[in-house]
């Protein structure tokens, strides 16, 4: 029997008196289990005892509507915490920031990120990816940099996945010397790209037509011993294809002979 389940069948017996911790551990049960319906009886059963809500059933059942998408119910809790004067940790914080990126609330949700900077709060580095994630597929760059620089702010190292998000938010707004720029500023911080960036990049390219930059691209990065995957390799060779400078591809992927061998002509 579950920990859920035992603390139910408890309060059901009219021996046992509960105290607000109890009903603070079921509530928080319910919420992980995103029992919703539950979470909010068991809420209500806690009030009709008289018990106050404290800030850790609060914090559970905004996190709860937020997984949820209740985003509505997450602010009002959200704001019934703030009206308590209960404090805010960056669970309940990030639980409501991530509310706002699930509404498509970026704007509303980076001012909440701000707010909680400034009070030496910094959100888990989940929701700063969800945010950069969210600016960059929307192509928004301006926001998607804002957001990259807080995670920097925040002490993350960004990795190369979140240096591919970032490159990703230049190339869908088709501001491809600035993709160009942050793919170098990563180099320069020692991050070798992915499959991910070196597809990017070739985005970048391939819009610009630029063929001799390209090959000069991809012998840099055979210099540095770095190797493009499937994804870019494919990529690669439809442009190429397209051009009709088959030899051109075969002699820039002559070197990568460990990769899987590309019909490019079939």
């Amino acid at each position: 029997m579950t920990s859920v389940a035992v603390a139910e069948f408890a309060l059901l017996e009219e021996s046992f008196e509960p105290n607000i911790r109890d009903y603070t551990k079921i509530i928080h049960g319910y919420a992980k289990q995103s029992r919703l319906q539950d979470a909010e009886n068991a809420l209500q059963a806690m009030k009709n005892r008289g018990f106050e809500c404290d800030q850790v059933t609060l914090t559970a059942l905004i996190h709860m509507y937020s997984k949820a998408g209740n985003f509505y119910l997450a602010k009002d809790t959200f704001e019934e915490m703030k009206l308590l004067g209960l404090p805010l940790d960056n669970r309940a914080y990030g639980s409501m920031v991530m509310a706002y990126i699930r509404a498509g609330m970026l704007k509303e949700g980076e001012t909440l990120l701000r707010e909680m900077e400034s009070q030496q709060v910094y959100a888990k580095s989940e929701v700063y990816k969800a945010m950069l994630r969210a600016y960059s597929m929307s192509g928004d760059s301006l926001g998607a940099q804002r957001t990259f620089d807080a995670i920097q702010i925040a002490g993350i190292i960004p990795d190369v996945k979140i240096c591919a998000v970032l490159i990703n938010a230049y190339v869908t707004a088709g501001q491809s010397q600035e993709a160009c720029v942050a793919f170098e500023n990563m180099r320069k911080a020692g991050i070798l790209p992915n499959d991910k960036c070196i597809g990017l990049m070739l985005d970048v390219y391939q819009k610009d037509n630029k063929l001799k930059e390209v090959m000069d691209f991809l012998m840099g990065l055979e210099r540095d011993g770095i190797m493009i995957g499937k994804e870019a390799s494919e990529k690669l060779a439809r442009w190429f294809k397209d051009l009709g400078v088959v030899e051109e591809v075969e002699c820039v992927l002559r070197d990568y002979s460990s990769m899987e061998v590309l019909q490019i002509g079939d």
